[in-house]
């Protein structure tokens, strides 16, 4: 059986761990240019880390404070293993205790069927930012 954690993560204690998801899932697999990647944001937002058995880290992502969702990212051996569903269902939970009214991301055009079995529609056309088509998607909270 596969097994995995969950946990909060910060960018000054994390960051070295968020990185390598990163960098391995946006720059090097999908091609995103590097000074693209890292922003002015990270030091601000809740991170999630999600850890294999043995403390190697298989998926990232991070929850501004406005109640937008970024960077989520998946280490390829580990997609469809429920990685990144445990940690959209942290955020959301995040959300609501954070009395936020509505959870906004950036989906990837491929990925946008993964965030509608948990509630986001889209709006507003297709766009391309680094170079991958990607919609805006939004749950209003309750």
């Amino acid at each position: 059986m596969v097994t995995y954690t969950i946990r909060n993560a910060n960018w000054h204690d994390d960051g070295h761990f968020l990185r390598i998801i990163r960098e391995t899932v946006f720059v090097k697999e999908q091609q995103v240019p590097v000074e693209l990647e890292w922003d002015e944001f990270d030091n601000d937002c809740l991170h999630i880390l999600a850890i294999d058995t043995s403390g190697r880290p298989i998926g990232t992502a991070r929850f501004l404070p406005d109640g937008h969702i970024g960077r989520m990212a998946v280490l390829k051996e580990w997609r469809g293993m429920g990685v990144g569903s445990a940690m959209l269902r942290r955020f959301l939970e995040e959300a609501k205790k954070r009395h936020i009214r509505q959870v906004v991301l950036n989906a990837q055009s491929i990925a946008a069927g993964f965030y509608k079995k948990f509630g986001f529609q889209v709006e507003g056309d297709e766009f391309i930012d680094a170079g991958i088509p990607h919609v805006k998607m939004v749950r209003r909270m309750q």
